[in-house]
Formats: C-alpha cells, sequence, structure tokens
C-alpha cells in the first residue's frame, strides 16, 4: 500500500511564495483551478524518510532496491519535514567512516519520498521540482523515473515533471530522492539529506524561465537611477505568438516608481531588455539596506500568464588596489567573517529564524560582510544579508580536481563545475548584498599549469553572466611572492582581486607592490583557538593544548594559535594600518561543527576558532572585534568571570574603543589604564598601547624587534592589562572618554548552584509549527550570578510547542544536539525551541536535581499556515558511566601522556604535563614548564587511606616536583590532609612515598610544583600512582 498524502496549490505570484496549505484533500482541485499564472508550493511536510545505511552507500539488505516505484511500500518509514538533516539526529560516533574533520557525525545513504495527487485545472501547465540544496550526489526520481542527478551538495537544481505527473485528481504522484554522503565527502560538517527548502512551481506554458531575470544598475546619482532588467521568456506551447512583458519597479514601501512595457514574438525563447528610469532611489547601505523589486507581468492575448519578482537594490560600490574598499562613494572596511553552514544544535537544516540570529549576533560584533565559507549559499542567507546590510562574498568551491578528502567534490569537478558556478552566478547575480564572486578556496591547482586553464574557464561562465563583480580567490598558496611566470604568477593576471589567507604583514606588503592591479584582503584571518570561559597562560603568546579527557579546551587570551594561524589582535593591526587592503574576513565567525583544530580525538567534534561558540554565546575574541569595529563606546573584561583560587593574581584585561578605563575590586580602585591616540601613515586614528609585543618575529629591526610594528613606526596592544591578587567580590572597569564614564562592565564572584534561569530571545512567534525561539538556560546562585563551573544536566520540557535542539557551545562533548537534555557548560546551555501550529503560547520548563527549576513563555500567533509534520520526539541523553577508579589532571600535556596512564601498571606509559610548541610564521618554538598542575584519583566510593605511591620519571625534559600536596575531596571540596610526609625518591620511575593521617574520601589529588618553571627541563611526569586502602 502506498500511505497517502496531498499536496495542496495555492495562487502565489512570488516565485519563494509557495506554502503548504492545510486545506481538505476534497478542496484542492478548486483551490489550484483558482489559480492563474505561476504557482508555488513549498514541499516540506509529507515527506517519509528512511535511513539505509548510516556507514555506506549500499542497501545492505536489498529492502530499497525498488525505493523509487510508485507502489513501493513507505509506511514503515518515518515522516519528516524538509529541510532536513539526518546526520545531526544521530549521535556522534567513531564507527561508519566518521573523522573529527566532520563532526563524528555519520553520513551514508538515505531515501525521501512524497507523495501527492494533482487537480485536473493543472492539465496543460508546465510544473518542475526545485531543490536549493541537496548534500550531496542526489538522485530524483518522478513516478519511477529517474529524472536527474545533482551530485554538488551547495548549489540548486530544477527538474521538468510535466510528462511524467498525472493530472486527474486521484492518481498518486510519487517523488522520490535517493541521497548519498560517503564519507568523508567534507573537510568540515556538512549534514545530511534534503537539508535545504523543496518547491514545485507550476506555470503557463508561456512564462519567464528560472532564474530568468537579471537587473543592472548603471548610473546611480542622487536624483536618479537607471535600471536595465533583462528578461528571459520561455514558450513551451508549441505555438510561436506575441508576449506582452511588463516591467514595474517597487519601492520598499510597495509603491510603483518606474513601468516598462514591449512586445515581442516568441517561438521557443526570446530575451528582452527594459531600462527603466527611478527618480531619487534609496540606496542600500550599510546602515539602511533598502531594497527594491522588480515585478515581471508577462501577458497573451491581453491576459496575464506569469508574474516574477526580482528583488535587488541601488548601491555603488568599488575595490581600487590602492584606495580600498568603497561603497556608495564612502570609504569602509570589510569587518568580516567566514562561516560554514551548519546552525549548531539545527546541523545543516536551513532555518532563516537560526540564521538570522546568527548573523544578527555577528552584526553586533561589528561585522559588515560575510564569505560564504566554501561554497555558495542558502537563498536564506543572502536575503538575510540583504536585510541587515552584510556584504558578500560567494564562492563557488573548496576543491576543484583534485580533492581534499577521499569523497568530496573533486570526483565530479570537471563534468559538474560549469553547470554548478552559473547556479551559483544566478541565484545570487540580482543580489545587492553580494559584490565578489570566488571561484575557490586553498585549491591545490592555484600553482599548477593545469589550475590556469581551469581558471580561465570559471572566470569566462562567471562573467557570462555577470561582468559586474570582480572575481577574487582565497589563497593560502600565496603567502610569498610568485617566481615569476609560475602558474602562481600567472593565475594572479587572471583575477580582480586576491584573497589571502593567513599572511605577514610583510608578504601583504610584497605582494601589494608586485602585483598592483590586484585589490587585496584577507580571506581568512587571525584563526585563534579559544573556549569560551577558559584562560590559560596569559604571560605566553603561544600556549600549548590540555589534552586531559572533559578537559580538551584552549586559552581566550588571544594565544592558542595553530603553525599557520595568528592572533586577533595581530589581524586587526595589519588591516587597520593598510588603507589599501580592503578588509579581513576572521576564520571564523562562529564555531562550527567538525574541523576541530587542535585536536583531533573523540569527542572533540566543534571547532574552536569562532568569536562565539556554537550556541550562540560569545566568546571573549567577540569583545576584542567588537573593540575595534564598533562605534557605541564599550569595555569588556577577561576573564569574564570572578571565581579564582585564593591568593591567586589573575591577569585581567580590558577591550574597550574609550581610551581610558579604570579597575575596581570591591569598591578600590586597581588603577587606571590608557591607550595611546594614534594615527596611520594616511591619518585615520586609532588606539592603542605603546609596548613591544613580540608578536611578529620577521621584524628584525627598527625600534620594535621582533614586534610587528606599523608603518608610523609603532607598536602595541589593543587591550589594557592588570595584575590582581585575587579577592571574592566585584570587578568592575569604568571606562571613560574625554573624563567622561561611556561604558561599564562588572564581573561577581558566584556563589553555590542555586536555581536555573531562562531567558528567551524573542516574546512571541508565528504558531507555523516551524518559527523558533532560543532560550538561554543559566545556572545561578542565590544572587543570579550564573555560576562559571556548573555542567548539571538540565532536562528541558516543552509545552505548546516542541525542541529542535540543545547545545552549550562545549567543543568536547558526546553529547547529541537532538536530545531533551543537556549539561550546562560553564554554567550555560541552549534550548531551540520550535511553535506549534495552535496560536496561544509556547512555555519551556528546565530542571535540575537538587536545584529551582526556570521557565519562560513565549507568546504564539496565528499564522498564514502552518506545518502538519509531527514534531519528533526527543528522548533524554544522559552522560556515559564512569569506570572507576577514574585518573584525572589539571593538565595533560600530550595525547599519549594522559592521566589514565598512571593506573595501567605500565612505566613505560605515564601522565606528563610536558608540551612544545611548533614555530609559526610569526613566532618562535616555544617549550616551557607550567608552575603548577594536579593529578588525582577518584575510587567511586568512600574509602580508608593513608598513602599514596607515585613514580616520577626523570629525563632531559622532565624532573622531580619541588613540592607535592595531598588532598581529599571531603563532599564538597578538595582540602589538605594533616600529618603528611614526602619520602622522596630519587631515580627514575622509582616510587615516592606520602604518608599522612588516616582520611576517608572518594578521591586524592597531588599538587605538583614544578622545580624549574619555564624551563623546557621543569616538566612532570608520572608513570605510576597507587594508592593503597588504609
Amino acid at each position: 500500500m502506498v500511505t497517502r498524502r496531498s499536496v495542496l496549490f495555492a495562487s502565489a505570484a512570488a516565485p519563494a511564495a509557495g506554502a503548504l496549505l492545510g486545506t481538505p484533500a476534497a478542496r484542492a482541485a478548486e483551490a489550484a483551478a483558482d489559480a492563474k499564472g505561476r504557482s508555488t508550493v513549498a514541499l516540506r511536510d509529507g515527506w517519509r524518510f528512511a535511513l539505509v545505511n548510516p556507514g555506506g552507500i549500499t542497501d545492505p539488505t536489498g529492502a530499497y532496491t525498488d525505493a523509487a516505484a510508485t507502489g513501493y511500500d513507505d509506511s514503515g518509514w518515518r515522516e519528516v519535514a524538509v529541510p532536513h538533516d539526518w546526520s545531526i539526529e544521530l549521535a556522534p560516533t567513531t564507527q561508519n567512516g566518521t573523522t573529527s574533520g566532520t563532526g563524528f557525525f555519520p553520513g551514508g545513504l538515505g531515501w525521501y519520498r512524497l507523495a501527492f495527487t494533482l487537480p485536473p485545472a493543472l492539465a496543460g501547465k508546465r510544473i518542475s521540482v526545485e531543490f536549493d540544496g541537496v548534500y550531496m550526489d542526489s538522485y530524483v526520481h518522478c513516478n519511477g523515473t529517474e529524472v536527474g542527478r545533482h551530485p554538488y551538495g551547495y548549489t540548486g537544481f530544477a527538474f521538468d515533471l510535466t510528462d511524467l505527473l498525472h493530472t486527474d485528481g486521484s492518481t498518486e504522484n510519487v517523488i522520490a530522492v535517493r541521497v548519498q554522503n560517503r564519507l568523508p565527502s567534507s573537510r568540515w560538517y556538512s549534514g545530511s539529506g534534503i537539508y535545504r527548502e523543496a518547491r514545485l512551481v507550476v506555470t503557463e506554458p508561456v512564462h519567464v524561465a528560472r532564474w530568468g531575470t537579471r537587473v543592472t544598475t548603471p548610473e546611480i546619482t542622487a536624483e536618479r537611477a537607471t535600471v536595465e532588467a533583462r528578461i528571459s521568456v520561455l514558450n513551451e506551447s508549441g505555438t510561436a505568438g506575441p508576449v506582452e512583458i511588463r516591467s514595474r519597479i517597487k519601492d520598499p514601501r510597495g509603491r510603483t516608481v518606474a513601468r516598462a512595457a514591449t512586445t515581442v514574438d516568441v517561438a521557443e525563447q526570446a530575451t528582452e531588455t527594459h531600462e527603466l528610469t527611478v527618480g531619487r532611489p534609496r540606496l542600500w547601505d550599510l546602515e539602511a539596506p533598502h531594497r527594491y523589486t522588480l515585478e515581471t507581468e508577462l501577458r497573451v492575448g491581453g491576459k496575464a500568464v506569469d508574474t516574477y519578482r526580482t528583488p535587488f537594490g541601488f548601491r555603488t560600490f568599488s575595490f581600487d588596489p590602492d584606495e580600498g574598499f568603497h561603497l556608495n562613494g564612502t570609504y569602509h572596511k570589510l569587518k568580516g567573517v567566514d562561516l560554514h553552514h551548519d546552525l549548531g544544535a539545527l546541523g545543516a537544516a536551513v532555518s532563516k529564524d537560526a540564521i538570522r540570529r546568527q548573523m544578527t549576533i555577528m552584526r553586533s560584533m561589528g561585522v559588515n560582510a560575510f564569505r560564504t565559507s566554501h561554497n555558495p549559499p542558502s537563498p536564506e542567507m543572502i536575503e538575510v544579508c540583504e536585510e541587515l546590510g552584510i556584504v558578500m562574498l560567494v564562492e563557488a568551491f573548496d576543491c576543484w580536481r583534485s580533492p581534499k578528502t577521499r569523497y568530496d567534490y573533486g570526483r565530479f569537478f570537471d563534468e559538474w563545475s560549469d553547470r554548478d558556478i552559473a547556479e551559483m552566478v544566478l541565484a545570487a547575480r540580482n543580489s545587492p548584498a553580494v559584490l565578489m564572486w570566488s571561484i575557490g578556496n586553498e585549491i591545490s591547482e592555484f600553482t599548477s599549469t593545469a589550475g590556469l586553464t581551469i581558471a580561465d574557464r570559471l572566470i569566462a561562465g562567471i562573467k557570462a553572466l555577470d561582468d559586474t563583480r570582480p572575481v577574487v580567490i582565497g589563497s593560502h598558496r600565496h603567502r610569498s611572492v610568485p617566481a615569476p611566470g609560475t602558474p602562481g604568477d600567472l593565475i594572479l593576471a587572471k583575477l580582480d582581486g586576491l584573497g589571502l589567507n593567513y599572511n605577514t604583514a610583510k608578504s601583504v606588503d610584497a605582494l601589494h607592490a608586485r602585483y598592483p592591479h590586484l585589490f587585496l584582503f584577507e580571506s581568512e584571518s587571525s584563526s585563534e583557538t579559544s573556549t569560551r570561559g577558559a584562560y590559560q597562560e596569559p604571560e605566553h603568546l603561544n600556549t600549548g593544548e590540555n589534552h586531559t579527557p572533559g578537559k580538551r579546551e584552549t586559552s581566550s587570551y588571544d594565544n592558542n594559535l595553530a603553525s599557520w594561524t595568528m592572533s586577533g589582535e595581530y589581524g586587526h593591526k595589519k588591516d587597520r594600518d593598510r588603507k589599501w587592503f580592503a578588509g579581513q574576513f576572521l576564520w571564523s565567525g562562529i564555531d562550527y561543527i567538525g574541523e576541530p583544530t587542535p585536536y583531533d580525538v573523540f569527542p572533540v567534534k566543534g571547532s574552536f576558532f569562532g568569536a562565539v561558540d556554537t550556541a550562540g554565546f560569545p566568546k571573549d575574541m567577540y569583545h576584542l572585534f567588537r573593540s575595534q569595529w564598533v562605534a557605541e563606546p564599550m569595555v569588556h573584561l577577561l576573564p569574564m568571570t570572578w571565581n579564582h583560587e585564593e591568593g591567586a593574581t589573575v591577569e585581567v584585561w580590558a577591550y574597550a574603543n574609550v581610551d581610558t578605563v579604570e579597575l575596581f575590586l570591591n569598591g578600590t580602585s586597581l588603577g587606571t589604564r590608557t591607550f595611546d591616540r594614534k594615527k596611520t601613515v594616511d591619518g585615520r586614528a586609532y588606539l592603542e598601547t605603546t609596548d613591544a609585543t613580540g608578536d611578529d618575529k620577521t621584524f628584525t629591526d627598527g625600534p620594535y624587534p621582533g614586534s610587528y610594528t606599523s608603518p608610523n613606526g609603532s607598536a602595541g596592544k589593543l587591550h589594557l592589562g592588570w595584575k590582581v591578587p585575587y579577592r571574592p567580590g566585584e570587578l568592575k572597569a569604568v571606562a571613560r572618554r574625554h573624563g567622561k564614564v561611556v561604558a561599564t562592565d562588572v564581573l561577581r564572584t558566584a556563589g553555590g548552584p542555586h536555581a536555573v534561569r531562562l531567558t528567551a530571545d524573542r516574546r512571541s512567534l508565528a504558531a507555523d509549527g516551524r518559527a523558533l525561539v532560543f532560550v538561554t538556560a543559566d545556572i545561578v546562585d542565590a544572587r543570579g550570578v550564573v555560576v562559571p563551573d556548573a555542567e548539571h544536566l538540565i532536562s528541558f520540557e516543552v509545552t505548546g510547542g516542541s525542541l529542535a535542539g540543545l547545545d552549550n557551545g562545549r567543543e568536547e562533548s558526546a553529547e547529541r544536539y537532538q536530545t531533551s537534555t543537556r549539561t550546562a557548560f560553564h554554567g550555560k546551555a541552549l534550548a531551540i525551541v520550535r511553535s506549534s501550529a495552535r496560536p496561544g503560547s509556547l512555555k519551556v520548563t528546565a530542571r535540575v536535581e537538587g536545584l529551582r527549576s526556570g521557565s519562560v513563555t513565549v507568546r504564539t500567533t496565528p499564522a498564514r499556515s502552518s506545518a502538519t509534520t509531527p514534531a519528533a520526539r526527543f528522548e533524554p541523553d544522559h552522560p556515559a558511566p564512569v569506570d572507576y577508579p577514574y585518573a584525572d589532571a589539571s593538565y595533560s600535556g600530550r595525547p599519549d601522556t594522559l592521566p589514565a596512564a598512571m593506573l595501567d601498571g605500565d612505566p613505560a606509559t605515564g601522565w606528563s604535563n610536558a608540551f612544545s610548541k611548533a614555530a609559526t610564521a610569526l613566532l618562535p618554538a616555544f617549550a616551557g614548564a607550567r608552575a603548577e598542575d594536579w593529578v588525582s584519583v577518584d575510587f567511586g566510593r568512600t574509602r580508608t587511606f593513608d598513602r599514596a605511591e607515585v613514580s616520577f620519571t626523570l629525563s632531559e625534559t622532565h624532573s622531580l616536583p619541588a613540592a607535592v600536596e595531598a588532598e581529599v575531596w571531603d563532599g564538597g571540596a578538595y582540602v589538605p590532609v594533616k600529618g603528611a610526609v614526602v619520602d622522596w625518591a630519587t631515580a627514575s620511575d622509582a616510587p615516592t612515598v606520602i604518608t599522612f593521617d588516616a582520611v576517608r574520601g572518594s578521591r586524592l589529588r597531588l599538587r605538583l610544583n614544578s622545580a624549574h618553571p619555564g624551563e623546557a627541563r621543569g616538566a612532570v611526569r608520572v608513570s605510576r600512582l597507587e594508592v593503597p586502602a588504609g
């Protein structure tokens, strides 16, 4: 049997405005019969889905051999709504061919089926199916016939179904889609499935072609603007005839401001150009992004047969190799970010609400530009950028013919790249936000002879469809000037601009001098790695990584760098000092799933590169960029919490965009720090300290050898600093401009966890079954201060809606995203909640054992249409049980020197805090002992003990600690043991015995102080730790 589902049509003028209506099936024919011209129906509900094989693209049982057939029984398949990403629904795993690069999520083979009937009124019309994106290698079938294949997961496509569909009102039609995501197919998390919107488009035989309008604005002045509208008309009636083409331009308020009309004879296809004039155009700009609409109407025999709407905008822009970037005649820096396409806990499944939240957070950081890394974006992303005033660099590919992963797009490039480059351009060329096309990111062929021919072909393909925008690349192969006549040199003659990935300031200057015809910008900048709420060794410019399971984090002092990356401060200074440099795109604006540099181990499944984590919670890097990119006065303190160990000295930084900041601890001033007012060589003002920074070894002379030095001869930092002896209470920064307080930031010491506090990002949302509200859960003390070390398991419940995903921004986590429980991370978690189809209210409740529950209510308002697919039911996801005894450590310097090795009985293995950092392009190699660390063992039960035996390894890099202190867990905190005596062993791996008064407890911790802190020989290694029962 076939499960019956009806797709019902409504009259709609706009090609993207179709909706799936809740009209009863008996009324479908009547609704469609009234439709005139173009109708669009979103294919969101009614799909059935089967995950055939999460580990490959074969059908092991043969049960899905006939899955495309109309009579195939799909009643046992799961009902899903599209957009849909099946990978994000699964648990991260090391099985099924997954990798850390893709977040340990499976892909595999999946099938989708949609059954529907069409009324007789649609006979004689043209009907096609459109997909905005299917990841990847999809095969589309209609009523058992394969109608086409589309390998690339990031471009849209359409197939004409007219001759295959039944329009008798009773015979069922079936669209079936086979999707193959064979891993590894990407360097980052891709998602799997029909993850973007899909729709049916119904037209008369005479209609505007898909992407059939091209709008350009060749002349714009304050008084008038010229619009050229090029319209492509198809006539599939089989009879040639005259077609009247009417063009109307509507302003942002919907008023018609220009008209044109012509009549052309159309046999099969014709193209007509209208020139229109708009008086006093309102510009699309960063702060006021006004959009107009071209409305194209086709009339045959005096009757309207098609209406096609094209949003566009008026703006001028230029990228000048010497003068930089101008928009509407005003100089700007590109304050950009790179983002991959996942939406955190939602995976790749497109949601305009989620995209808008991401980009609004980026806008609040000062962002005005976005590079679509490394693929064409969804239509929703383009629309959001248009609405928010964010300019776009649209990128085509992450590889050409040479693959970067075994099953990536490189397999299809030669056959499909021309079609995909055309689709990219056609889908985005009318957007005022799009300013540049990129033909690829970090492509190996950029410096090969074969690459020259490929580049010619891709550039020609773009220019044939749009010659109004520059073509660029994002290159990691131009970090030095290529030799004359080499492919790396010759390819630059073909480009309008060059995006640089992680270039030093000196290499930027050298390229500018060698290639004066090119405008330059940083397509990937900075790329420091950090974890929200984690801080390590601010005295070092580059720190080691902590490989202890459960503590795989990176420092937020802008000082954890990979061999190719640079600090956020360095990236800003390099960009700031060069007017001709168009700007930068930070890698990355937001953490994404996959590519978890600097770790390559389960369960680290998220990147550390973002200024904001995957949950949307800002890290300290967000505030550094705000301090350089926004005009509104601000100040931000880091660390961002004020809970530290008694007696510790805390390095406190302030990011600010005003020159003076005073710091107070419990009302007492700790002093004022001031930025110097400086100017670039072209006269632009900026704030910076005056210090040697040690951040660029390529500067070997001048007043600040080893430090990045501006062309004006100055060097300095973009933060202010204090060394503060810790005392609990309130730490407050007061920022002043010309003596007046203009901004403050306050940190308060948190007490014990008391309650869960929920905060929604909006007060109301549409009751359409698709709208999202993002709810932040904070673990707070009795005074409402977030508890920074809280990691409680939070259980979420929703009435009047459903959970769409949970997150906490933690990069190292085996937790699934689509469950009803999530642990807090540094005191915070996020619930993404979807509305139901019933207006009224939506309530979210969060419960934590032993704490006061929290709740928040959001109003839900009536919607024109609503989803009919039942919401997925989320189950709890409890952390895996711990195997005891369990060893832990504050820091492990290498992935092969973990705490568990202390308990395995093998002296050849062991825990160590020794680390080394390789040299980067800017910094020398570094290795030095940490001043203090601890190791511990948890027995899983309370027991009595009075001694510990610990064997230390002695070598060129490991010494005996200067001191060891034993502590026991009393159920709430570690307390020192009494009567401790240490009998030191001087031979390597011989047991040092620590005796003390007998205690009862479940855990023992040893504090270890380095005998040679800061020196390579001062690390500590423990090959064996035993705590005999007393």
